[in-house]
């Protein structure tokens, strides 16, 4: 934005300083060729008012004397041409057609060629002036008249012109940066403030009173609304969470409402119903418990702490370990032996560990394999739970973070599709990474980095 704002103004500058200089500079080298045509007409009038006696009583001596040494003193040529255009004498340079502007001359006209003294030309100065007696034409006089002197001028003023050109366009590129710099000093601002709110920071905010009347408005109007959609967020945020925990109450007494009429139940169609309502109950049950982690682990107002990746790993496998030995599930913990230290919120790690575990669970069949390895690697700790399950397309993968998404062919496996959600948000929350990929094993492959 700030390169097109200069090129822009350099480009007003430029048309109008060539609207400027173009005529300025055709007029300065008008002004040098009149100047220079100006003379030789002078000189050349004043030799024809000698060539008329001259030339009717056929005595050139004296007036061939005095143009031999007007060559010779200003190394300008002269020829003198009678009426019929016969030359009575010539000293110097002889223009390369000078018929031109002898018959304009004989016509009783003062010639001058060229027009214009351009620099990039050669040609000399011609001019022709009528040799008069009486009101009748005799003869004309030419005077041929180098013009390199008259051209350097013109160019050297045409250098300076563009010198000035060159200084007022590197002025304006230093003041069109500055100002583009201050123009868009507060757009700048605002989006860095954008992609840090994007990126989940909610406090971002843009600096007031910066740039030009329009955009300070447009600061002020921004801070506003990241203002109220934050309000509102943490509004939403307090809301699930306190409605997971008021809900969770009624549900526990409904659940052993529901628990206490079995124990009368002989129908075997009417047990079958009652096991059917328990497990909507403890369904319920964990969809409230993941709402209210969720709510919690986006308020991003946790204690950060720095904990032992490889300990909590290995307690975390080991609380597992009765559930997948039921499963007849080989549950591997492939660890380091020294201590790696990993930043991150409090009991990030924990419930990561717990959601990853118990997916990796749910979709490897009996006989699998999951294994959680820890490693350090790119300055950090980084866990990574593998299973043998059926694994995610990349479509899935995608996917897989949004709240309450679960894969089509998931549809009848346990969960209320908050998992992989909870994880995504503390480990954004600890400043790490999770990413999902296909495991070497051909299941799915979490992990989670975190920085020591």
């Amino acid at each position: 934005m700030r390169r097109r704002l200069v090129v822009t103004y350099l480009l007003l500058l430029c048309m109008v300083l060539l609207a400027l200089a173009i005529p300025l500079a055709v007029t300065v080298a008008s002004r040098e060729t009149d100047r220079a045509v100006a003379d030789r007409l002078a000189d050349a009038t004043r030799f024809a008012s000698l060539a008329a006696p001259a030339v009717r009583s056929g005595e050139l001596d004296a007036l061939t004397d005095e143009l031999r040494r007007y060559q010779e003193l200003y190394g300008i040529g002269t020829m003198l041409v009678d009426q019929d255009q016969r030359v009575l004498s010539v000293f110097g340079s002889r223009p390369a057609d000078p018929a031109g502007a002898i018959r304009g001359a004989l016509a009783g006209h003062q010639v001058g060629s060229p027009e214009t003294l351009w620099p990039w030309t050669t040609e000399p100065l011609v001019v022709a002036v009528p040799v008069s007696d009486g009101g009748a034409v005799l003869g004309v006089v030419l005077t041929v008249s180098p013009t390199d002197r008259n051209r350097r001028a013109v160019l050297v003023v045409w250098l300076v012109l563009a010198m000035v050109g060159a200084i007022a366009v590197a002025a304006c590129l230093t003041t069109a940066h500055r100002l583009a710099g201050w123009v868009l000093r507060p757009v700048t601002r605002l989006d860095a403030a954008a992609h840090e709110i994007a990126a989940g920071d909610s406090a971002a905010r843009v600096q007031p009173g910066l740039g030009p009347p329009e955009l300070r408005r447009l600061s002020a109007s921004f801070n506003e609304m990241a203002d109220a959609v934050a309000e509102a967020m943490e509004r939403q945020r307090s809301f699930v969470a306190h409605a997971s925990h008021q809900l969770r109450n009624p549900l526990t007494v409904l659940r052993l409402r529901i628990e206490d009429l079995g124990g009368g139940l002989d129908d075997e169609d009417l047990r079958a119903d009652h096991e059917i309502a328990l497990e909507e109950t403890d369904r319920l049950a964990d969809v409230l418990d993941g709402l209210l982690a969720l709510a919690r682990a986006e308020r991003g107002q946790q204690r950060v702490e720095v904990v032992d990746a490889v300990s909590l790993t290995r307690n975390r496998v080991q609380a597992w370990r009765p559930l997948t030995e039921r499963r007849e599930i080989e549950l591997v913990a492939v660890l380091p032996d020294e201590r790696l230290p990993a930043r991150m919120v409090a009991t990030a790690l924990d419930q990561a560990l717990d959601a990853l575990i118990d997916n990796a669970l749910k979709f490897t069949p009996a006989g699998g394999k999951v294994e959680v390895e820890v490693a350090a690697r790119d300055g950090g700790a980084e866990v990574t739970v593998r299973d043998t399950g059926p694994g995610m397309t990349e479509e899935q993968r995608r996917r897989a973070t949004e709240r309450f998404w679960r894969a089509p062919d998931a549809q009848n496996v346990d969960g209320a599709g908050l998992g992989l959600s909870i994880v995504s948000v503390l480990v954004e929350a600890s400043g790490g990474r999770f990413t999902l990929a296909p495991a070497a094993t051909g299941g799915l492959a979490a992990t989670l980095w975190f920085t020591s």
